[in-house]
């Protein structure tokens, strides 16, 4: 059955691709009935980026997508945790949050090893091989 798609074009004149709502034959942002649903979604999306650049920049923290910018977030964790009301659910999550910092900081260190092996071997490595984990 062949998946049903928005007839709408996007700003250089392509099809949309959008998976169209209700019996129109078009998405939410071409859907001139549904124009205010996309203008509220519109915003919400741009006060979402915005209320998660904020955070960013209050926790400093560039993402969490390398292990540093995931030891800085155990880090803010711990910081408020230790706020926290003490009790059996707080240690749990500290003692949760030492693990992970723990499994962080051995990842960090195999990444420096296995970074060091590959500068040693280079091109010996087998192509398929070199930056494979990358």
């Amino acid at each position: 059955m062949p998946t049903r798609r928005c007839s709408g074009r996007n700003a250089q004149g392509e099809p949309c691709g959008a998976t169209p709502r209700g019996e129109s034959g078009l998405c939410l942002w071409h859907d001139p009935e549904l124009k205010q649903a996309a203008d509220e979604a519109r915003r919400a999306g741009g006060q979402r980026r915005k209320r998660d650049a904020t955070l960013f920049a209050a926790y400093d923290l560039d993402g969490v997508r390398t292990v540093d910018q995931s030891q800085r977030l155990v880090e803010v964790a711990v910081s408020d945790l230790l706020e926290a009301d003490r009790g059996i659910p707080r240690a749990k999550a500290l003692l949760s949050a030492a693990r992970t910092a723990a499994d962080l900081q051995k990842l960090g260190e195999l990444e420096e090893r296995l970074e060091a092996v590959e500068s040693v071997l280079g091109e010996r490595l087998p192509i398929n091989q070199r930056g494979a984990r990358r």
